[in-house]
């Protein structure tokens, strides 16, 4: 019978053994969740600060951008009425190729063009610097300048 209490306490003393150490394994595991939620709630509410942080940027970029365009238009309009009443010459005013209202005339020059993005070519029939043989002889070689 001492052999039968034995093994029950020993079997006890195992089972309380195995009870504290699956019990802390488990605590370790909620504790690494709750470590882990409380992380992402960290990154949530950083990402929500520096979202807030970027739209007050751009809002205040978009009115100061506004405030200095103004302010440029009423610096171009006070130089364009000093201008017209300050200089009464007119030849003074066709030189600057104004029509006497303060605005510039475009496009008064008939023989203008726009600006080409191309060399152009003096024979149609030339090859253009874009093509694949563009300085090359008919065999391939480089062609001598």
């Amino acid at each position: 019978m001492t052999n039968l209490i034995l093994a029950a306490v020993a079997a006890l003393v195992v089972g309380i053994v195995i009870g504290i150490l699956v019990g802390r394994s488990g605590q370790g595991a909620t504790l690494r969740q709750r470590r882990a939620e409380q992380q992402i709630e960290e990154l949530r509410s950083e990402f929500t600060r520096y979202q807030a942080q970027v739209n007050e940027h751009f809002m205040e970029s978009a009115h100061l951008l506004r405030r200095f365009n103004d302010a440029y238009r009423d610096v171009n309009q006070h130089m364009a009425r000093g201008a017209n009443r300050l200089c009464n010459d007119e030849d003074w005013l066709e030189e600057l190729g104004q029509d006497g209202s303060g605005r510039l005339e475009h496009g008064s020059d008939e023989n203008s063009e726009p600006p080409r993005d191309y060399a152009p070519k003096s024979d149609p029939e030339d090859k253009g610097t874009l093509a694949e043989d563009y300085g090359l002889n008919a065999d391939g070689t480089k062609r001598s300048a």
